[in-house]
């Protein structure tokens, strides 16, 4: 287990060996912590913390470690620890925007067998599944895929098909989600709410697995994907009961040079009218890349306001830290 880890999944609700076709354990081993300090002055630090700790899963045997990248944005500091309580110092190796996913490089031996690579477009909804945190069986989960669908995330994110399980792992940041083949099928997110129609469903955000082969060799070679960024406006939006609206600004992004206020509603995107969270960020990055100007029309107060944003490369606001 981590080393301040005193909680554990009840034995009730963890995967059973004898109920898994592969070696659970092994499999298990290969789920580490990844722990990271962030400058106080980075550009996520009063948002996502200076001290951050979540998991991660080897998925070479040199070290190379996949987890969700909120984890390790803009980290100067970064430790592995696996199962046995093997810890190695590592770096970043790169960060996709678009996915989520982040990748992190070991600088010591970590000793654990790296875990395959499953298929996400086959996990079907009704599969049973594992939630896995670094510490072995106490902290994985048995859990189901409740559902598979689109998600928005109000700092400028879509996935066109997010996996949602259920009940949810309380430490899912970067936890692997497991297939009944013991392959790696997606990378915990997020604590999400699901509903059946009847009743909210709380779960986990699982960023599929099959968006990392794409990206991984210009993860590897260059930190980042190498397409035009997409255009970012700094602007933090929910849906709302029957409109999108701003619920947060980054300081000294696009949308606050520009004058947006949250409580603002969006109302159209380059004379395009939007209907949801998704269709609002899809409006906005089929304009071009990042540095494209971004009308909006906005509804403050009861009165229809039209504002030009000069949008940006998200990256540039962030820091990167120096292998050394």
């Amino acid at each position: 287990m981590s080393e301040d880890d005193e909680w554990a999944i009840p034995e009730g609700v963890q995967p059973k060996p004898e109920e898994c076709a592969f070696d659970l354990d092994r499999t298990l081993s290969s789920v580490v912590s990844v722990r990271a300090e962030v400058p106080p002055d980075a550009f996520t630090a009063s948002v996502l913390g200076t001290e951050r700790a979540g998991h991660g899963v080897v998925i070479h045997e040199s070290g190379l470690v996949v987890t969700i990248g909120y984890l390790i944005t803009e980290a100067e500091t970064l430790w592995l620890v696996t199962n046995a309580g093997t810890a190695a110092a590592a770096h970043v190796v790169g960060y996709d925007q678009t996915t989520g996913f982040g990748l992190v490089q070991a600088l010591g031996q970590l000793g654990v067998p790296a875990m395959d690579l499953g298929s996400s477009r086959d996990v079907e909804i009704g599969s049973d599944v594992i939630i896995a945190g670094q510490g072995g069986r106490p902290q994985a989960l048995a859990a189901t895929v409740i559902s598979k669908r689109e998600f928005a995330g109000y700092w400028e994110y879509v996935l066109d098909e997010a996996i949602l399980t259920a009940p949810p792992h309380p430490n899912w940041g970067g936890a692997a989600c497991i297939g009944p083949d013991g392959r790696l099928e997606g990378i915990g997110s997020l604590l999400v709410q699901e509903s059946d129609g009847e009743r909210s469903i709380d779960g986990n955000m699982i960023v599929p697995i099959d968006l990392l082969p794409p990206i991984l060799e210009d993860l590897l070679r260059f930190g980042r994907v190498q397409t035009p960024a997409r255009p970012w406006l700094g602007m933090y939006t929910a849906d709302g009961p029957e409109a999108v609206v701003v619920v947060g600004l980054a300081s000294g992004g696009p949308a606050d040079l520009a004058g947006v206020h949250v409580g603002d509603v969006v109302l159209a995107v380059g004379g395009m009218s939007v209907g949801s969270l998704a269709d609002t960020f899809r409006k906005v990055w089929a304009l071009g890349a990042a540095g494209v100007d971004v009308p909006l029309t906005l509804i403050r107060d009861g009165r229809q306001l039209d504002l030009s944003l000069r949008s940006a490369d998200r990256n540039d606001f962030l820091k990167h830290a120096s292998l050394h």
